[in-house]
């Protein structure tokens, strides 16, 4: 990150200074600590001392995790583009390419692991918190989906046979999903079962 110091007769002389140094349009784009508040002096001439502070642009949080998502990329030399989508509360991170399973990984876990890493980047050095989401050619929406048919699919076993149904071990995210899926059931219930990494879901008769 680009620091200058920086002196001029008052701190808003010094700050203005800055800004056209660090060539940013305003104030508001900065962020700076006023090291001497310094002093007129004497009619303004004798122990006179300039202000002195030290500025630094303000950091763009989405921007530092997409430049690190870059980096990434690059440094696995797959063939994807980043695509930046403002969601409101959350920034969605659309990765579209050729290479695009690469990045995903088996059952989205590399997808997981590198939307975990971009969020920590975006909040290291950042006062206000910014939520990303990381997907790929729309994975995420396909993967619910495919989640949903499931947990429908071993609720209907479950029915059938009177048994519980253990699934595969599965993030938060996803259980959720199973857990939403089949809230409304009359017959169904759906519980967590196990510690991480091999928590996983139980779908059950209810009262069994």
């Amino acid at each position: 990150m680009k620091t200058v110091k920086i002196s001029g007769k008052t701190v808003d002389e010094a700050i203005s200074l800055a800004m056209q140094k660090l060539e940013v349009n305003s104030q508001e784009e900065i962020e700076y600590e006023v090291l001497d508040q310094g002093s007129k002096g004497f009619f303004g001439i004798i122990g006179f001392k300039p202000a002195v502070i030290e500025a630094a642009p303000k950091i763009d949080p989405v921007e530092e995790a997409a430049a690190f998502l870059r980096q990434v990329i690059l440094d696995m030399q797959v063939d994807v583009d980043i695509e930046l989508i403002n969601k409101g509360r959350e920034t969605e991170f659309q990765l579209i390419g050729k290479d695009i399973g690469v990045l995903i990984g088996k059952r989205g876990k590399t997808l997981d692991s590198l939307q975990y890493l971009v969020n920590l980047v975006a909040n290291r050095n950042s006062d206000k918190y910014a939520r990303i989401i990381l997907d790929a050619e729309n994975y995420r929406e396909r993967r619910q989906e495919a989640l949903e048919h499931l947990a429908d699919r071993l609720a209907d076993k479950a029915r059938r046979t009177g048994r519980k149904v253990v699934l595969e071990p599965m993030n938060a995210r996803e259980r959720k999903i199973i857990h939403t899926a089949l809230q409304n059931s009359t017959d169904i219930e759906t519980y967590s079962d196990g510690t991480e990494p091999r928590r996983h879901v139980v779908i059950a008769l209810r009262n069994q």
